[in-house]
């Protein structure tokens, strides 16, 4: 009997974007979180999980606060390889030149059958009860998934002036958080084709199914948010300290 491969699992960060809704003059993964920074919380807690066999960070090409010295300080301190690509205008393209650089082979011995778990520089609060949650779940799944959680509040359409259009029912309707974790030689043919056809996705579950694909949603925790406005460090801030305390 042939064994199926056994599948690593690599985590791709793209954060090449500016940030520009938190009002400051620096990228905002760059931006003090407790004793660090954004990233630097987001990449401890990624590379906590064992199964985690390297990082690949995209980042802008004019990027002047990344330098070797910082990547190495990183890398030793959270005992997981950190390496780094030069991301794209749109977060698919850092995505997908991320992935190409793992198959090529340059950065790390990847395969198409591995595993990669997509996720936000700036949540730097997600856990490592969380992402080993997300990968126990989804196992062998043909496809893979995403953390999320169900809105609990009522939803509204509005136009752009701000007059609400509709009422959406939240019934099965949830929030898309990341990590989302899927095979990697499928997710870059799914980004691929899907700006092929002019369909800049914003994540990458929507690739997969713009692809024909059903990714499966894993439960996963309100603390695990999206760093985008001021208020949200503040926030971030109080969940690790929590976190910490626990």
């Amino acid at each position: 009997m042939t064994r199926a491969p056994v599948s690593r699992y690599w985590v791709v960060i793209p954060a090449a974007g500016s940030g520009s809704r938190m009002q400051v003059d620096i990228p905002k993964q760059y931006l003090s979180l407790g004793e660090s920074t954004i990233i630097e919380q987001t990449l401890t807690r990624l590379a906590q999980h064992p199964a985690i066999a390297g990082i690949v960070l995209a980042i802008a090409a004019d990027d002047e606060r990344w330098h070797e010295s910082y990547q190495a300080a990183l890398s030793s301190r959270t005992g997981v390889a950190i390496k780094t690509v030069i991301g794209g205008t749109e977060r698919y393209e850092s995505v997908l030149n991320a992935l190409d650089a793992l198959l090529s082979g340059q950065l790390y011995p990847a395969a198409a059958h591995d595993w990669v778990l997509v996720h936000d520089a700036a949540r730097p609060c997600v856990t490592v009860t969380d992402i080993g949650y997300l990968i126990d779940t989804i196992g062998d799944d043909p496809v893979g998934g995403l953390l999320g959680i169900p809105v609990a509040d009522t939803m509204k359409r509005v136009d752009e002036q701000g007059w609400v259009e509709q009422t959406i029912c939240r019934e099965g309707v949830w929030r898309a958080l990341t990590p989302q974790m899927f095979r990697l030689g499928l997710l870059r043919q799914a980004l691929i084709d899907a700006a092929a056809v002019g369909q800049h996705v914003t994540d990458d579950a929507s690739a997969m199914e713009l692809a024909g694909f059903r990714p499966r949603m894993v439960l996963g925790s309100e603390q695990n948010i999206k760093v985008t406005r001021p208020q949200d460090l503040v926030l971030a801030a109080l969940y690790l300290q929590q976190q910490e305390q626990q």
